[in-house]
């Protein structure tokens, strides 16, 4: 399976076992060109495409590759109308079988209004695309802050040995942020030495564990008492300090 940075989830988890051999599923940031030259170093087969969302940056390219591999294209029913030709519209609660696994799709609004993920039980895969990112979150293009932290709470309570697949690699970024906001997270500080560290070594931070995401992502931890008491908001419901966040970060 390919990860939406073109990773190969077969050599990164002891848990996306051996289906993944014989069976590709590209999953959304169809970088066109890209996609065929991996596909054609790895002697892979693509059988699934899945398009989270409609923005060009994760549909763009798709036509160039379904010129070369017959996939399956699966997205949102309700993004239908915007989205290039599916052949499968799904909507929350709808099943995916890709070989021996079966992944739940998750209706996750906020970045915008008809994002999906999907999740892999067996497998530990979180596909997360724009919504739950490494230490952070998509911005609300279209969706509310309710709407996105609606969606961030119901995947941060999935198993915590979860593998999160994000669309995109922002993480050094995110924890200049995230130290801002929760500066004496000892976790965090250590994420983000972690981080400056893998990205001067030129290695990935995508995937994370949703583990690691629950400990030191300021976007998934509105209830933390030092988040509170610095955005001085000891009362406000969880919503409320998601949205102060989000709000925090699209001006940092």
């Amino acid at each position: 399976m390919l990860c939406e940075h073109g990773l190969n989830l077969k050599g990164d988890s002891a848990n996306a076992v051996p289906y993944y051999q014989k069976l590709r599923v590209r999953v959304t940031h169809i970088w066109g060109n890209r996609s065929l030259a991996i596909l054609k170093e790895k002697a892979w087969s693509l059988t699934h495409i899945l398009l989270t969302h409609h923005h060009d940056d994760h549909v763009a390219g798709l036509a160039d590759v379904l010129a070369v591999h017959r996939a399956q294209v699966i997205g949102a029913a309700a993004d239908q109308h915007r989205l290039p030709s599916l052949n499968r519209a799904v909507v929350a609660g709808d099943t995916l079988v890709i070989g021996s696994q079966r992944g739940r799709v998750m209706d996750v609004p906020g970045h915008t209004v008809g994002h999906i993920a999907v999740y892999f039980e067996a497998a530990k895969l979180l596909f997360s695309a724009d919504s739950l990112m490494a230490l952070g979150c998509g911005r609300l293009f279209e969706g509310t802050a309710e709407q996105m932290w609606q969606s961030l709470d119901a995947m941060r309570n999935l198993p915590a040995d979860t593998l999160v697949c994000s669309g995109h690699e922002y993480t050094l970024a995110n924890a200049k942020f995230a130290i801002t906001i929760e500066p004496q997270n000892t976790d965090l500080i250590k994420r983000q030495a972690d981080t400056i560290a893998a990205n001067q070594q030129g290695k990935p931070t995508v995937p994370s564990r949703l583990s690691l995401e629950r400990a030191t992502n300021p976007f998934l931890r509105p209830e933390s008492p030092e988040i509170r008491e610095r955005l001085q908001m000891p009362g406000a419901s969880n919503a409320k300090v998601f949205a102060e966040i989000r709000r925090l970060k699209d001006k940092f």
